[in-house]
């Protein structure tokens, strides 16, 4: 139709009205200051999937957890939930761009009045059928449109990488969480055997004192000390039944009805490849989504400055009309070309203008979210690798301490059973003893947490071959 013909050069002109996209410059070193020698450089993957990394750890038990949690957490189902938007709103932006056709048909029964302007007196009666179509298009001149479908598949991007980051940050918190069951269980274990040694001990005391070869204060000091480990072991319980209850949380389940069995702690720090700073912001998919928006917001300027532009809009309507007979026919036909409008705005009291300031706004905000997000990522892995480093020595030095300590309990016990000292000696022996070895669970514990938060820190993307186990 030549009516049309002016389209494809209409089209053809249109042009953008955003800002050359570039990204807020975040500083990066070369390297890491905290380095672990024999560590090796991963490479970048912020698409890839984040891999079953935890099976390194080789634990069924965690490895069924985190299994359990990919399908039922709540916080991954809203992530599912928010990218769903995020693409339904993208694709509605990208409609925007095409025309809207609508079609349709109506049918009414009038009678008109005789006293109507030129009525010759009569009151007809007919029904209006009326079969037809419309064609209403906003020729994307300026690209209004098209920056804002483009700002609507960034911000799809931005939250596919948001629901990457929660997988990952679920995983991670799921098996931190873990291993912090797992210290609590060896804690409550030392605990037990505690309790039996030093009823054993109070026992002893108490047999002295009936003998008349202790005095009350030993056996008094004896009796405290069995009732504040009894104390300890019961604060113990509490907070393993709490550890277990927030990992029921994390994986979607009730806490009345989850249980995990006591077990011993036998997983091993694992080594993640560390990647360099600039793969790191690769990698990252906290760091992918606030790039994404930036992106977003750099044209979400285009779409506000458009705005100052004419907008032109074509309409078509067309199809049949009758009151009597067949309506299907070329003589029942009808169409109507345009309105073709071009309307620009003349005075608007600053508002075209306040939008461009706030639009430049959103994208200096997520720029300096993005550097943000940048600085606190390199922030979690010097952390995590200066953590991994410092309580490898502090597990090796803690355990050598508390092996001190428990010697030194069994020289005072045996020290006071032979009469060469009183059960105070015993009492600050056996508690420092008690002090070291829980200490030294801590710590192991801290070890794995440390290791998991820097497979997060990293981004993840690893599958077992490429982690190994620490000693």
């Amino acid at each position: 139709m030549r009516p049309f013909a002016f389209l494809p050069a209409l089209l053809l002109a249109g042009c953008s009205m955003a800002p050359a996209y570039r990204p807020a410059q975040a500083p990066v070193a070369a390297a890491y200051k905290e380095q672990v020698p024999g560590w090796a450089e991963a490479a970048p993957a912020d698409a890839a999937p984040r891999g079953d990394w935890w099976t390194a750890f080789g634990d069924p038990v965690l490895d069924d957890l985190e299994a359990r949690a990919a399908t039922a957490s709540p916080t991954i189902a809203a992530a599912v939930a928010r990218y769903d938007q995020a693409t339904a709103i993208a694709r509605r932006a990208n409609a925007e761009i095409f025309p809207e056709i609508s079609g349709g048909g109506t049918i009414s029964r009038e009678r008109l009045s005789a006293g109507r302007p030129q009525s010759n007196g009569t009151r007809p009666k007919y029904t209006d059928k009326t079969i037809g179509g419309s064609f209403d298009w906003e020729i994307d001149l300026w690209g209004r449109l098209r920056d804002g479908a483009r700002a609507g598949v960034l911000e799809r991007q931005a939250s596919a990488a948001d629901l990457a980051s929660a997988r990952l940050s679920l995983q991670a918190a799921v098996a931190s969480g873990y291993f912090a069951l797992r210290g609590s269980d060896a804690e409550i274990a030392l605990l037990r055997r505690t309790i039996d040694e030093f009823a054993r001990a109070e026992k002893l005391t108490d047999d002295r004192h009936e003998g008349g070869i202790a005095s009350g204060l030993d056996l008094g000091r004896a009796q405290t000390q069995l009732s504040g480990a009894r104390a300890d072991l019961s604060e113990a319980l509490l907070d393993r039944a709490m550890l277990e209850h927030a990992l029921a949380a994390l994986i979607g389940e009730s806490p009345s009805t989850f249980t995990i069995a006591s077990a011993a702690m036998s997983a091993r720090p694992i080594a993640a490849p560390v990647a360099t700073p600039s793969q790191l912001l690769e990698r990252r998919p906290d760091i992918a989504a606030a790039e994404r928006r930036m992106a977003a917001a750099n044209q979400r300027i285009g779409v506000a400055r458009a705005a100052w532009f004419p907008a032109l809009t074509l309409g078509l309507d067309g199809g049949w009309q009758t009151t009597s007979g067949d309506i299907l026919t070329k003589a029942n036909s009808f169409w109507a070309l345009g309105p073709l409008s071009l309307l620009g705005p003349i005075f608007d009291a600053g508002r075209r203008t306040a939008d461009v300031k706030r639009a430049r706004g959103e994208f200096d905000e997520a720029s300096a979210e993005y550097r943000g997000t940048v600085l606190g990522a390199f922030r979690e892995v010097e952390d995590n690798l200066a953590a991994a480093r410092e309580l490898t020595s502090a597990e090796r030095d803690q355990d050598a301490a508390a092996a001190a300590a428990t010697r030194t309990g069994d020289l005072a016990l045996t020290r006071y059973h032979d009469g060469a000292s009183d059960y105070l000696e015993v009492v600050i022996a056996q508690t420092a003893a008690l002090q070291a070895e829980r200490e030294a669970i801590g710590v192991r514990v801290r070890r794995l947490q440390a290791s998991v938060q820097l497979v997060r820190a990293l981004g993840g993307g690893f599958d077992r071959t490429a982690l190994a186990q620490k000693p």
